[in-house]
């Protein structure tokens, strides 16, 4: 995945307003409608989860191209205009409360598509573990407030998901598509849209954090008792900011509390398989994942990766190759794909007129 574009994320609050919210539905599944017609679903999909395409699209619908809002609107334009009937695909997810809905939507869309259970129930767990790993396995400063889960009556899937720092008020978007993605925990993204990179990022979803992974799943299954000497300070007990650590990543002044450690616990009684299997588990969040990491390179000398994933970095590339090369062959393909759809799209040519403009306006950014 090469990096394309410059634009970024900054937060806005507040709603569109319902006359241009309504345009916004009409106008994406207009174009959505060409898309699927003229080339087909996992074409939509692949679409979806190129975040310079995204990006043109949320533009061309209406909203602030340098907006978090373009994510939340964008998709919630989609969602109401996608008909599973008619396009041939499920939206389910977005902000807040209804990300936690998402396990019910997939359960819908299953039965509207015919999907087979097994299909079914593994399409869930995908979802909560490309959410889990974006909030807790990739450790960049961004908390997840948003998932969207695209389906298609094939049983293919695209996630399009956001989080926000809070220090900052800068959101990071992470898009995933389905038939790229071999493992869930080996660099499953097609991008991650961010303003910058987050220094000493830990990303337990890399390849290079393969065997942290697996001592990690081995420290809970061997009982997590015998971890507490990392955590807690008694008499000349050492804490982990006690050693000295190699430059490449940072040691938090961290402690696993009693009731944290049962967590742990329930976990030893479960024995999970795998890391998928460990992450999943009730009350395995952030700071467990880290410690459990932490461990591994302290103790078995297996590092995890602390590179930040981001592979689309809104402010820094450009089609003039400082600081690095733009994919001009895809970024030149992304607004043909759009403005042959807006010539096909059928719509009011005073709308259409519109959104090509909101399109080249956009190209000049």
């Amino acid at each position: 995945m090469q990096r394309r574009g410059a634009v970024n994320l900054p937060l806005h609050g507040g709603h569109p307003p319902r006359w241009l919210f309504s345009r916004m539905v009409d106008l994406s599944g207009a174009l959505a409608s060409v898309i699927i017609e003229e080339y087909s679903l996992n074409e939509f999909l692949n679409r979806i989860s190129n975040p310079y395409w995204f990006q043109a699209f949320s533009c061309v619908l209406g909203f602030d191209w340098h907006s978090s809002g373009t994510t939340t609107t964008t998709l919630g334009a989609l969602k109401a205009s996608l008909s599973p009937e008619e396009h041939g695909i499920y939206l389910t997810g977005g902000k807040g409360a209804k990300s936690r809905k998402t396990p019910q939507g997939i359960e819908h869309a299953g039965e509207v598509f015919n999907l087979k259970t097994k299909t079914t129930e593994n399409l869930i767990e995908t979802s909560k573990l490309s959410a889990k790993i974006d909030n807790s396995c990739i450790q960049d400063g961004y908390t997840l407030y948003q998932h969207n889960f695209f389906i298609t009556e094939k049983g293919d899937w695209a996630v399009v998901q956001q989080g926000l720092n809070t220090e900052t008020k800068y959101a990071r978007r992470y898009h995933w598509l389905g038939e790229d993605v071999d493992k869930l925990l080996n660099d499953p993204h097609s991008g991650i849209s961010c303003d910058k990179k987050t220094p000493n990022t830990l990303n337990m979803s890399s390849k290079d954090s393969e065997n942290a992974q697996k001592i990690s799943v081995d420290l809970i299954n061997d009982n997590p008792n015998h971890l507490r000497q990392y955590f807690k300070r008694k008499d000349n007990q050492m804490l982990l900011e006690d050693f000295t650590m190699p430059e490449h990543h940072p040691v938090l002044d961290m402690d696993i509390s009693d009731k944290e450690f049962e967590i742990l616990s329930r976990a030893y009684e479960i024995q999970p398989e795998n890391y998928e299997e460990l992450i999943l588990l009730q009350g395995i969040g952030p700071k467990k994942i880290r410690a459990l990491a932490l461990i591994s390179d302290l103790v078995y000398g297996e590092p995890a990766s602390w590179k930040d994933p981001v592979k689309y970095s809104f402010t820094h590339g450009g089609k003039d190759g400082f600081p690095y090369p733009v994919d001009r062959e895809v970024y030149d393909n992304s607004i043909e794909t759009i403005k042959d759809a807006l010539d096909q799209a059928r719509i009011k040519k005073d709308e259409k007129l519109k959104a090509i403009k909101r399109l080249d306006d956009f190209i000049k950014v």
